[in-house]
């Protein structure tokens, strides 16, 4: 039999995710491999605002569609909410903490750095968050590989950076970390930390192969994340960040049951505003709990923002 064929990016952080999908297969007792497929993300290092949504997750899918690959592996957040219905994401692996990281110069966080100092990132979500601290931070584009963004760090050229502390722990990067940020401080990208498995839709036999590999909790969380940012009708380059979390609770006749607890914010690019919002629902109705919040943030006058943003 011949080994599944998963596809992938070829920078370090993107191999090392498929690794551990090509691994788990493997343990389950199916031959897989990894096929590097070459995307317009790594060919242009534009703003991700300017070069479009789904600059990374494109060509890793037409490979699936030509038979190039059976699958392949995403950072769910880069994948566009809009359903493609050839395409069916077959797994959603357990999820890696989905909080973002701050590395800076001299081991410091956030509320040590000096006035004026250099933080790097080319997200509007994060550069908004940020801002909305009112620490005083002068923010900078960012892009490049992980070692390229630390390494702007190590030679002083930048105070610090804010990426996501999912990809520096899974390169064994964690102890560059100086701050884990919290979700009060800073919402993370909705499915930030999570992995995508997508294949063919009418490949009935790979999707309950691939199926093996999918943990319903972190499903069902970055499913709700991601109904909320569909329904804010935002791409990726949006100042929007969302989490959501499985948790237990006890009703009122003492009895366990499971619960999606989703918090969302959107954010003036300046930072002059946040509107934040929650909601609690059922795993089985993460679509209407993203909705729902999505729905309270329009109400709270997400949609001003949003326009403000499209206008500026």
């Amino acid at each position: 039999m011949k080994p599944l064929r998963i596809g992938t990016r070829g920078s370090l952080l993107a191999t090392t995710q498929a690794s551990t999908v090509r691994d788990a297969l493997i343990a389950k007792g199916h031959a897989a491999e990894l096929v590097i497929i070459t995307t317009e993300g790594d060919r242009n290092q534009g703003p991700i605002a300017d070069i479009g949504v789904g600059v990374f997750t494109a060509a890793l899918r037409e490979a699936i569609l030509d038979g190039r690959v059976d699958a392949a592996v995403h950072s769910f957040k880069d994948l566009p909410t809009a359903p493609d219905p050839r395409l069916t994401v077959a797994a959603v692996p357990p999820r890696e903490d989905p909080r973002d990281a701050l590395v800076a110069r001299d081991g410091l966080v956030l509320g040590e750095l000096p006035e004026g100092s250099v933080i790097g990132t080319s997200s509007p979500r994060r550069t908004a968050q940020l801002k909305a601290l009112g620490l005083g931070l002068e923010i900078r584009p960012l892009r490049g590989n992980l070692d390229t963004r630390l390494n702007r760090v190590r030679s002083g050229e930048l105070d610090g950076i804010v990426v996501a502390r999912a990809g520096l722990a899974r390169i064994g990067r964690l102890s560059d970390v100086t701050e884990t940020l919290e979700p009060v401080q800073m919402l993370p990208a909705p499915a930030q930390g999570a992995l995508a498995v997508e294949c063919r839709a009418d490949d009935t036999g790979l999707v309950a192969l691939l199926s093996e590999l999918d943990d319903p909790d972190t499903r069902a969380a970055v499913t709700a994340e991601r109904a909320l940012l569909a329904t804010l009708e935002a791409g990726c380059s949006a100042p929007v960040g969302a989490i959501a979390e499985v948790v237990e609770s006890i009703d009122e006749d003492g009895r366990v049951f499971e619960e999606v607890s989703l918090r969302g914010c959107v954010a003036r690019l300046d930072g002059s505003d946040v509107i934040r919002a929650s909601g609690v629902g059922t795993p089985d109705r993460a679509v209407e709990l993203g909705r729902s919040v999505a729905q309270e943030l329009f109400d709270l006058g997400a949609r001003e923002l949003m326009a403000d943003r499209e206008s500026s």
